[in-house]
This record gives structure tokens, C-alpha cells and sequence, in this order.
């Protein structure tokens, strides 16, 4: 196996804002133009391939074109297809010229036995946009770690498939070929302050318990001078109890500029009935960590489920309740 090289960043070589020690700056991916392909994966489980097909009109409306890849008709276990099918996959969709960016299907589980198999130079070569959430969280921290790509954190197919979804969820896609700079305020949801303060940095972080997967691996989250998000779905407070403290322990919480608490959906006690409630564990966690936060973000599994954009610079505001970075993450 090839040694990995990390991406060398502003936090790990202590330099201020988003440029990294050795000169080099995290990479904005280019937005799409009409006639423009999405190439659509499913790198960790299989997911209902005639409703993710249906689902994919969304990208017709915005008059792109879309390939599927043999990922969503595989069947291996729990997972679309071997960690050798999966890896190939997603490495041909970043070295193909005529696919501009790559949407996930789903998540469930499976990207961390594929993160050691993809080519990251050839990531770094032909930066496109990547787009998910959930179990892609590996991918979003692997792929920033080694390579300084900025990549979407937002709703993949199967969030379309949904009755009842969000307009702003379905909305998030026009950003593929209308990039905007991201911005939360009260407008979307309501926000709690957790720690006063202002902070800035890169939004990294994603689903908890893949976070938490990360720890001791060549893929291992990197907090420091960061403003880190984390959500996740059907976990009782005494398995986020535990996994918050991993990561303090680990230094990730308080090397953080700033905190970010999306959704939390379906993680109320069952098991345990005699239990905190989910936001006492969460505060306990936060407040001790010291850094500005806020909570309520519609970030993960809830709805609507806003994109972020993974690695980018953005400052937080408690006093304003609001975060927002200066520039667009996709050019």
C-alpha cells in the first residue's frame, strides 16, 4: 500500500487563516455549467436505485446531465459492492474529464474501508465537487486531510425521495451551478448560544459517530483553529455521552475556534430511561470546552438539512446568532 501524504493546513502549521505551511491553499472545486454532468456513487451502502434515479431530476431541472454508476444495481453484504468496486468507482468519477462533480446516493455504512484505497493525487489533480453526508463524513475528512479539497456536506438522493421534503433541502442543489457563500442565520431555524463569542476558522465535522471513527487512523480529524459541526441519528444520550468524551479527551472539542451543534434526530433515551436528556449531555460537553457555540443548526438528518461547506473559512457569531463565510466555496 502507498504511503499517504497529508495535505498540509494553516492549523497544522500554525499559520493564520486558510493558506497551509507549504504555500499551498485549500482547493475551491468549480461550478457546473448547463450540459454539465453529476455522476451519481454509492460508496458505502446500496439504496433504491429506481427512487435515486427518480430523485435525480433534480439536476435535469437545473439543466444538467447526470451518469449512474454500476455502485447503485451492486449488492455486497450491507455495502454497494466490494471495498475494491467502491474505491474504483469513486477514483474513475474523479479522473473522468467528462463528469464535473460527484453527488453521493446515500450513506449508511462503508466509506472508512474504502478511505486507504482511493488515489489522492489524483483527487488533488482534478478537484471536482463531492457531495453528502452521513457515513460520507470519512470521506469529507480523509479527502480534506489529504488533500485540502473543499467538498459539500449536504442531502444526498434518497433525502429527495421524501414526501414531505424540504424545500430548502431540495433547494441547496441549484448551488452546484449558482454558488453562493454560505450563511446561517435565525432565518432557517431557531439558534441557541451555548459559549459567547466570535470565532473563525474552516467548517469541518460532520455525523459524530464517524468523527469519532476517525480517531487513531491516518484520516483523523483535525479541530484545531476550526469552527467543527457535528450531528447525528437514532443514538441515545449515553452513546453521544460517550463519544463527545472521546473526542474532549482527544483534544478535538477545546482545540476547536467554535462549535456547531446540528441536528441531533431520534436520540432520545430508550434503552436507558433513567438517562440526561440529550441537550445536558451536549451542554456538559460544550460549555466545559469553552469555545463560542451555538446550537439548533439544521445541519445532518433533520429537516431541512442545509449544505456546508467542508473546509471553508467562516466566521461565527453568537452575539448575532449567525455564521457566514466571506466567499463562495464552490467558484
Amino acid at each position: 500500500m502507498r504511503r499517504l501524504r497529508p495535505f498540509i493546513h494553516a492549523a497544522d502549521s500554525g499559520i493564520e487563516g486558510a493558506q497551509a505551511g507549504a504555500g499551498r491553499r485549500p482547493i475551491r472545486p468549480a461550478r457546473l455549467k448547463p450540459g454539465d454532468t453529476v455522476g451519481i456513487t454509492a460508496p458505502a451502502s446500496r439504496g433504491d436505485a429506481e427512487a435515486i434515479r427518480r430523485s435525480a431530476e433534480v439536476f435535469e431541472e437545473l439543466g444538467l446531465k447526470v451518469r449512474f454508476g454500476d455502485s447503485l444495481n451492486r449488492g455486497h453484504g450491507y455495502l454497494a459492492g466490494t471495498d475494491a468496486e467502491r474505491a474504483a468507482e469513486l477514483n474513475d468519477m474523479f479522473a473522468d474529464p467528462g463528469i464535473q462533480a460527484i453527488v453521493c446516493a446515500r450513506g449508511g455504512y462503508g466509506t472508512a474501508r474504502i478511505a486507504e484505497k482511493l488515489d489522492y493525487d489524483q483527487i488533488r489533480q482534478h478537484p471536482k465537487i463531492l457531495w453528502g453526508y452521513s457515513d460520507i463524513t470519512f470521506l469529507h475528512a480523509a479527502i480534506w486531510k489529504m488533500t485540502g479539497l473543499i467538498t459539500v456536506h449536504g442531502p444526498m438522493m434518497i433525502c429527495l425521495g421524501d414526501k414531505d421534503v424540504h424545500p430548502l433541502t431540495r433547494q441547496s442543489f441549484a448551488q452546484l451551478v449558482r454558488p453562493k457563500p454560505f450563511r446561517y442565520t435565525e432565518d432557517i431555524t431557531p439558534l441557541h448560544t451555548l459559549v459567547e463569542g466570535k470565532a473563525k476558522g474552516p467548517l469541518v465535522g460532520g455525523n459524530l459517530t464517524l468523527l469519532t471513527s476517525t480517531l487513531g487512523t491516518p484520516f483523523e480529524i483535525d479541530t484545531r483553529g476550526c469552527l467543527l459541526f457535528i450531528e447525528d441519528i437514532g443514538e441515545e444520550p449515553y452513546r453521544i455521552d460517550r463519544m463527545l468524551n472521546q473526542l474532549r479527551m482527544a483534544g478535538k472539542l477545546e482545540q476547536a475556534a467554535g462549535i456547531l451543534v446540528g441536528d441531533f434526530r431520534d436520540c432520545e433515551p430508550v434503552k436507558r430511561p433513567v438517562s440526561f436528556t440529550l441537550e445536558e449531555v451536549i451542554r456538559h460537553y460544550v460549555t466545559e470546552a469553552g469555545r463560542p457555540s451555538l446550537m439548533g443548526f439544521g445541519i445532518g438528518h433533520g429537516s431541512p438539512n442545509v449544505a456546508v461547506p467542508h473546509g471553508m473559512e467562516a466566521e461565527l457569531n453568537t452575539a448575532d446568532k449567525k455564521v457566514e463565510a466571506l466567499e463562495s466555496a464552490i467558484i
